[in-house]
């Protein structure tokens, strides 16, 4: 008996310095869990922050990571105040996803002042790695020149080149516009009109029959989240497609797609970072994940926070602590990023994830085999072209990196 417990008491003392010996990291997801953009991130971003520190301490056991959450509303100011709440007394080392891009704005700037880590997927604006990036901020999903590379530089190919813009009347919004129109008059198309309408909103039907009247080949949706869908479903009910114009969907999440469905979405075209059906990688991971999460598929933005949350953690490993923000976003920029569901890639000097987009258009009832099957790759768009080059954004890091080489 007392063998047994002198080797109880062994074993106790083993784990207790094993736990002891583990560096503590604690991670915060903040975005919205119950408005507009709740299907696209959520619960489901929660979820893959959990999976991801879950597959890092199965393989590295130096490390122990707790996850929490919170619901910003969508107000910048609510998103600024549980960022420094959790900054100053609930010892968070990084938070992660963020929309809309108000928000992550906010964010970002607490962010650089506690000296702590701020990695964006769902939110949208290249101003994160342009003149508002930051030496403690990482942008890794999507932004708004990629989209505009994407979807405003492919239809105009395709012969869209008229645009009118239904644009969500706050930031995120008018920055979408304003890259899309710049892609779509450098690709020789012209913008014929815009109209803006309130965030968030469920009628679009006087901002529809604008679109209508302008006889622009493409009407482009700068809005995002349920606003995208609703406009889309409404368009359908005023016959637009049939009527000979094209929605462009600048920015909308598979979870909106699922939503409407391919009856309502086909022949919809959209730049996304990700798709659950890309390749075997990407299968298996949104399998574990829609085992956990009611059957549904990941979004891109999910996937994104699950990879960068991947990356972040492999930082804070080699660098040996979370504490000091911007010494570990400099490791991150230092290793290169490798995920199975955005493969090999890097982070550059202004904070911007590089890796390749791809042009999806959704599928038709007959094309689709199955509840989630709803994309196919019209194009793949490599990371070199999607994103902004390094030197155009007006980011201060690479000035000031320019200046001391």
């Amino acid at each position: 008996m007392l063998r047994q417990f002198i080797l109880f008491a062994a074993a106790i003392v083993l784990l207790t310095e094993a736990f002891a010996s583990q560096t503590a990291v604690k991670i915060g997801v903040l975005n919205d869990s119950s408005g507009v953009y709740s299907d696209s991130g959520g619960a489901g971003s929660v979820l893959a922050a959990h999976m991801a520190a879950e597959d890092f301490q199965a393989t590295a056991h130096s490390l122990s990571v707790q996850v929490i959450s919170a619901d910003h509303q969508n107000k910048p100011d609510i998103a600024a105040a549980i960022a420094r709440q959790w900054y100053d007394r609930d010892g968070v080392d990084a938070i992660f996803d963020l929309p809309p891009s108000s928000a992550a704005l906010a964010v970002n700037l607490v962010t650089r002042d506690k000296n702590k880590v701020f990695v964006a997927s769902s939110a949208g604006t290249a101003d994160l790695t342009g003149s508002q990036c930051t030496p403690n901020t990482v942008h890794w999903t999507y932004d708004t020149v990629a989209l505009a590379n994407g979807t405003g530089g492919a239809m105009v190919k395709r012969g869209g080149n008229t645009w009118f813009f239904i644009t969500a009347d706050y930031t995120f919004g008018y920055v979408l516009q304003h890259d899309t129109t710049a892609v779509v008059e450098k690709s020789g198309g012209r913008v014929v009109g815009s109209v803006r309408a309130p965030f968030p909103n469920s009628d679009f039907s006087s901002f529809l029959l604008q679109a209508q009247a302008s006889k622009a080949k493409v009407i482009g949706l700068a809005n995002a989240g349920r606003d995208a869908a609703s406009a889309i479903k409404q368009a359908g009910e005023f016959g637009i497609r049939q009527s000979g114009q094209s929605l462009a969907a600048l920015l909308i999440s598979l979870a909106e797609i699922h939503a409407l469905g391919p009856a309502v979405a086909q022949g919809l075209v959209l730049t996304e970072a990700f798709y659950w059906d890309l390749n075997n990688a990407t299968r298996a991971f949104s399998d574990r994940f829609a085992k956990r999460f009611g059957g549904r598929k990941p979004t891109a933005y999910q996937a994104g926070v699950y990879a960068s949350a991947l990356h972040y953690l492999k930082a804070v490993e080699a660098v040996g602590s979370p504490k000091d923000g911007a010494a570990v976003v400099a490791k991150m920029k230092e290793l290169p990023t490798d995920d199975p569901l955005f493969g090999k890639g890097e982070i550059r000097q202004d904070g911007r994830k590089i890796h390749d987009m791809y042009l999806f258009e959704v599928k038709t009832p007959a094309e689709s085999k199955g509840e989630w099957d709803l994309y196919k790759v019209l194009a793949t768009i490599p990371g070199k072209e999607a994103f902004r080059p390094l030197d155009e954004g007006g980011c201060p890091l690479v000035a000031m990196s320019a200046a001391h080489h």
